[in-house]
């Protein structure tokens, strides 16, 4: 079958499903519960206001990005001609474009899966407007391009790591799985150095650009996290307390709250200590390693959280396409567990979100199937990730060679020490 012939059905898949996102944040179709693009219309708007005056939002508890942010929320000023919501939906549009092409270049070779592509294709509008409604698919673009480049550019992996970082922090996982040696050094210092020289350059542009530390710092425990659904049951036995708009977004306020959101955080910490503990211990890296260690990583992260907005599910829709390019990839399983995750978000919110709020048996049920599916995803990733890269007592012996550094992503070849390696580690 010809190239072209093999990527009709997703790209007719693409412009449908995207023309359907496009005719719900311009209102021309509605979806039950609350206006998802009031954040663009309202929140943006009004920080963008601020910017153009020359100050990070000035005593504003909901700006709690870090200050390279900033530039997501002005980009709209590139299109003068329109309206800031429209720009603002355009743009985003614009991006999913160039995840999609980004996809379809390295998925384009003879005989390649278009998985990686489809996982995009269906990924975002799983999760209905709300995915052009939120700045998010930007930052998650910028890590697809970074993961697909750094195949054989070190240097533009950390780049666009240290520039993501300063969009919404979460990028900088994207280094955790880079190979030993040459490609760590390289994309770690780009990436410092550029994380560097944004904030400097934030710093000096406006006053406030580091005030969001101390508004994260102060979140609590949101109503469709992990922690809450102690408290969405509790307060079917008498548990004495409420929901309440805290730091932008509804999180539970009363007795226990601070606890959990405690634990929330020691989960958070045991993840990181997870992942240190097998970024030493990794031996074994192959063409997929950078990927599934950058999609295990923002998967634990997220799941941990104290908060897990609906967007959210992007950035694991994004990388699991990502990493899904590669034929050594591990992540088939828990992407698709994120992709029915996504897409029962969507019926928690905005179709379900009233019912999620008052605590009522259906909008239970749905927070335990969604994060349920996110735990189980994250059992599963960081096991085969485990697996795969930390030689056992037996098979540590025949791991004399390590990969060849960094195989090339864009067409899923590796290298036959690195395939050899990976069969001889897999579950």
């Amino acid at each position: 079958m010809s190239g072209a012939r093999r990527v009709r059905s997703p790209v007719a898949v693409w412009a449908l499903t995207r023309a359907a996102l496009l005719l719900c944040v311009f209102r021309v179709f509605t979806l039950p519960g609350p206006d998802v693009t009031t954040d663009v219309s309202v929140i943006y708007r009004n920080w963008y206001e601020a910017f153009k005056h020359g100050t990070y939002p000035p005593a504003d508890v909901t700006w709690q990005y870090p200050p390279g942010a900033a530039l997501a929320i002005l980009l709209p000023a590139v299109l003068p001609f329109l309206g800031y919501a429209t720009a603002f939906f355009a743009l985003v549009f614009l991006c999913d474009a160039l995840v999609f092409r980004l996809l379809l270049r390295a998925a384009a070779r003879e005989g390649r899966s278009l998985r990686a592509v489809w996982v995009w294709v269906a990924g975002v509008p799983l999760l209905g407007p709300t995915a052009y409604a939120r700045y998010d698919l930007m930052v998650t673009a910028v890590a697809v391009a970074g993961l697909l480049a750094g195949a054989r550019r070190p240097r533009v992996l950390g780049a666009l790591a240290g520039f993501g970082a300063l969009l919404k922090v979460w990028p900088v996982l994207l280094l955790v799985g880079t190979e030993r040696g040459t490609a760590t050094r390289r994309s770690w210092t780009t990436a410092a150095v550029t994380g560097a020289a944004v904030t400097l350059a934030c710093c000096a542009a406006m006053p406030g650009a580091l005030d969001f530390v101390t508004h994260q710092r102060d979140r609590g425990t949101e109503v469709e996290s992990l922690g809450a659904l102690v408290f969405q049951v509790a307060r079917h036995f008498g548990w004495q307390g409420e929901v309440r708009l805290h730091y932008g977004s509804l999180e539970f306020m009363g007795p226990y709250v601070p606890l959990v959101s405690a634990a929330a955080m020691a989960l958070s910490l045991l993840a990181f200590g997870w992942l240190l503990v097998w970024r030493l211990r990794a031996r074994v890296f192959t063409s997929g390693t950078p990927g599934d260690a950058a999609f295990a990583a923002v998967l634990l992260f997220t799941t941990t959280s104290r908060v897990i907005s609906p967007q959210y599910m992007l950035w694991l829709v994004g990388l699991g396409a990502a990493c899904l390019v590669a034929r050594t990839s591990l992540m088939a399983l828990p992407v698709r567990l994120v992709l029915v995750a996504t897409g029962v978000t969507l019926l928690e919110f905005p179709i379900g979100f009233g019912e999620v709020v008052a605590g009522d048996v259906s909008g239970v049920l749905l927070l335990l199937v969604r994060n349920g599916l996110l735990v189980a995803a994250s059992v599963i990733a960081c096991r085969r990730l485990w697996r795969q890269a930390v030689p056992g007592r037996r098979t540590r012996t025949r791991v004399e060679q390590p990969a060849e550094p960094y195989a090339d992503l864009s067409d899923g070849r590796v290298s036959p020490a690195a395939a050899g390696d990976s069969h001889a580690t897999a579950p």
